[in-house]
């Protein structure tokens, strides 16, 4: 992602980076593709790959929104079991 958001990329150009077939290469792009993260174009026999910057800040907007509503959860989580210690600790010594 990093590399097609800076600019547009071969695909071939993409797998010579990675310790990856050239193949594999090509399903991560189709899924990125697939999700609306990065749009593909052909220039002969050659697929270049550029990110779409919008739907990548649209889809980190998201993520935050969800990290706010877990890590909520998670806080009161942690009250309820810092409260069920103290009551367990009150019952034991009565």
């Amino acid at each position: 992602m990093r590399r097609v958001l800076t600019g547009e990329q071969s695909v071939s150009a993409l797998a010579a980076k990675y310790d990856m077939s050239f193949a594999a290469v090509q399903k991560h792009v189709a899924v990125l593709e697939r999700a609306g993260l990065i749009t593909k174009r052909r220039i002969g026999r050659e697929a270049l790959a550029s990110g779409d910057v919008e739907a990548v800040r649209s889809v980190g907007a998201m993520l935050t929104e969800i990290e706010e509503v877990w890590r909520g959860r998670i806080a009161r989580m942690d009250e309820l079991f810092h409260t069920e210690e103290i009551t367990d600790t009150s019952t034991e010594e009565n």
